[in-house]
């Protein structure tokens, strides 16, 4: 279960972190009156669970007052991703020093968590590290020791941020166990010219297994039913869409992240984030095969799984039946290593479907699926 920004902003002021004033309304007459109160000056932003929120305009800065009303009209009644913009956030706008990127998400393949973290925040984490990896640092978090102040000053030296950020880095973990979550994450998170170490945005997924424990967000309306990430959660999938073309499917979070990363290295940009988890079945397979084929925006699909728990033939079986089952129009490159890998590849091999190839590594498959992507004509 996704929050909006102010629901995650809400859990971050409740547990110490510091946030912008702000405040949520549905009416542009409203906004004129919470800018006044935060100052004149503010940022108001779209709220919907989803992201790329920025590049549709659902981000102003507003000057004034008038201002503020004027760009609530405007981003009210937006369509972003499918998703309807009901409610509006005002925030005040701080005096940005440096801006950074901070995430906690589980790792499914290793049953563990992933700390994500980068001295270049502001921008999405896929185009940092397409343009310098070694800026991303990947730190493994054993969910039963957390995150306490050593493994935060060890997470902040490994991305380079200012040891203002350990606790906040401490906090963020507190938020992830004590509400349930199973990945938070700010970008940016920003040091102000004050000194201050401030979260300007904030996203949160709890685990719907705890929905019993987190009633207080029951209330909220639901994300729209046509909606991928919604039709996705339906399935029990861990999907997110992204901005680009090339769908991306993979087992455990650090190998999906890591797979994001060689595709926009290659050139292009990945259309999701999609961990189909340790010990996925076919049905599964066949589902985010299903899920991800539908997507306008996607113009080849790459499958990259290590098989460990998830038997690469059971993957394969999954992708037989979703070409069965969807009658895919788009390439998929397929990159299968590990448990039951050659039987995996011979039961690819037997259906040979013309839109299925095979790749023998992680670089030689995002490479492919770079190319299909990008030589493909633009859907519409």
């Amino acid at each position: 279960m996704d929050l909006y920004e102010h629901q995650a902003r809400e859990l971050f002021k409740e547990h110490g972190i510091v946030v912008p004033r702000a405040e949520v309304t549905d009416s542009p007459e409203r906004a004129r009156e919470i800018a006044r109160a935060l100052g004149g000056r503010a940022v108001v932003k779209a709220q919907v669970k989803t992201g790329g929120r920025g590049k549709a305009g659902g981000v102003r800065l507003a000057a004034d007052p008038a201002e503020a009303e004027q760009a609530a009209r405007r981003i009210l009644g937006m369509d972003i991703k499918g998703h309807t913009v009901d409610t509006v956030m005002l925030a005040e706008p701080c005096a940005v020093e440096r801006e950074f990127y901070v995430s906690y998400v589980l790792d499914r393949a290793s049953g563990g968590f992933l700390a994500v973290a980068s001295a270049e925040g502001g921008t999405e984490i896929e185009e940092v590290a397409a343009r310098r990896p070694e800026a991303v640092a990947r730190i493994p978090v054993d969910p039963v020791a957390g995150v306490h102040t050593a493994t935060a000053v060890r997470i902040a030296d490994a991305a380079g941020l200012p040891p203002q950020t350990v606790d906040t880095l401490v906090r963020l973990w507190k938020v992830l166990v004590r509400e349930d979550a199973l990945l938070v994450e700010v970008n940016p998170l920003v040091r102000t010219v004050e000194g201050r170490i401030v979260a300007l945005d904030g996203k949160v997924t709890l685990d719907d297994n705890a929905r019993f424990r987190q009633s207080r967000w029951g209330d909220e309306k639901p994300a729209p039913d046509d909606s991928l990430e919604a039709r996705a959660g339906a399935k029990g999938l861990n999907y997110v869409k992204l901005d680009g073309e090339v769908g991306v499917i993979g087992n455990g979070a650090g190998l999906v992240m890591s797979t994001l990363d060689v595709v926009a290295g290659c050139g292009a940009r990945p259309a999701n984030f999609l961990d189909i988890g340790g010990g996925a079945s076919a049905r599964v397979m066949a589902d985010g095969l299903s899920v991800i084929l539908s997507d306008p925006d996607v113009r080849s699909v790459l499958v990259n799984v290590f098989g460990g728990i998830t038997a690469c033939d059971a993957v394969a079986d999954g992708i037989v039946r979703a070409l069965d089952e969807v009658r895919p129009t788009k390439p998929l490159v397929v990159r299968l290593d590990g448990n039951n890998a050659a039987r995996g590849r011979a039961l690819l091999d037997a259906r040979a479907h013309p839109l299925v190839e095979q790749a023998t590594t992680m670089d030689g498959a995002a490479r492919r699926a770079a190319r299909l992507a990008t030589a493909a004509p633009t859907a519409g």
